[in-house]
């Protein structure tokens, strides 16, 4: 390297089309932030190899694990995670040092003929690898054929013109390689809640990374309200012991300084689920906004259980202990918020 050139940031991602996209979004953004430039290194996961269903893989961390393991091993320097992918349990080792602006936090039906859930023909297939797609699928149309399929997004369009009659994605996923012009309806929150941090982003780094500079530059593209948001949304995640794989549906939204959370759990037939919501003022210190974020996710857990979601999902009878030092947990590094 030529002396006085800044060192690369090295930043981990898998090597699929999206996983590539939104990567180089955050490369761009930490290269204009950090003024050293950034390499993408690419590393391949379990869930890459193997065409099995994500919820026989283990759902959750089934695209992370690879990844994280050559952070640990100092082979990159940082990590871009889909958040929705991201188990809950903290990582030995690693903390989320940023959350990016969240995009588009809904899923979107992309079907033959331009139809939409309402108007799809009778017995329509319909291809999603997410049971709580499929769950949501079965309680709006029971008589849809729901088929669990994988594969990249390019794989999963390329079936509506072959064996399918419609898909379910992201929206954010779309957007992010610019294919979001293909979808035929854009599912509204309100009945069909999508994943816990579902549309956002999670950089992983090492817990004792010392270099400054990479630091100053992640707490620069931190965006605090998607933090707030998809720490309450993975929290009703975390005290139900559920993992990614889950049917299970969270939507937090901050407005006016008022922090709304709901989550339905579903069975995965669709026949059946339960619906909690709270809310809460934020206040104080970004410590004390994002404990309440986290109180106010739990509380929505505590509530989906007593009213009987964990029959309906085989979750824990119980709101699960937390076994950090804090009140709360979020999974890696979303209960610190950046400095």
């Amino acid at each position: 390297m030529t002396e006085g050139t800044p060192t690369p940031i090295r930043l981990g991602t898998r090597a699929s089309r999206l996983a590539v996209a939104q990567s180089q979004d955050v490369a761009d953004r930490l290269a204009a932030v950090s003024g050293r430039p950034v390499e993408l290194v690419t590393v391949t996961s379990e869930g890459d190899t193997n065409r099995a269903s994500l919820a026989s893989l283990g759902g959750t961390g089934v695209f992370a694990s690879a990844l994280r393991e050559a952070l640990v091993a100092g082979e990159v320097d940082v990590l871009v995670h889909s958040l929705k992918d991201l188990p809950t349990a903290p990582y030995p080792g690693l903390t989320i040092a940023a959350v990016p602006k969240r995009a588009d936090a809904r899923d979107v039906l992309v079907a033959r003929n331009a139809a939409t859930i309402d108007t799809l023909p009778e017995h329509a297939k319909v291809g999603t690898g997410s049971p709580r797609r499929a769950a949501q699928l079965r309680a709006k149309r029971p008589d849809i054929d729901v088929v669990d399929i994988r594969g990249n997004i390019d794989t999963r369009l390329g079936r509506v013109q072959d064996d399918l009659d419609a898909v379910v994605l992201a929206a954010a996923g779309l957007g992010r390689i610019d294919r979001l012009g293909e979808a035929t309806e854009l599912l509204d929150l309100g009945f069909w809640p999508s994943a816990p941090g579902q549309g956002a982003l999670a950089i992983e780094t090492r817990a004792d990374e010392t270099d400054r500079n990479l630091l100053a530059a992640l707490r620069k593209i931190d965006h605090a309200p998607t933090r707030l948001t998809v720490a309450a949304e993975r929290e009703v995640l975390a005290k139900l012991e559920a993992g990614c794989s889950a049917p299970i549906g969270a939507t937090a939204i901050v407005d006016a300084e008022m922090l709304l959370v709901s989550a339905t759990v579903y069975r995965p037939d669709g026949t059946e689920y339960r619906t909690a919501s709270h809310a809460a003022v934020l206040d104080g210190s970004p410590q004390d906004r994002l404990d309440e974020a986290l109180e106010v996710g739990g509380r929505v857990a505590t509530e989906l259980l007593e009213n009987g979601a964990g029959a309906l999902a085989e979750l824990a009878d119980t709101v699960a202990e937390d076994t950090t030092d804090g009140p709360y947990t979020a999974g890696p590094g979303l209960a610190t918020p950046a400095e």
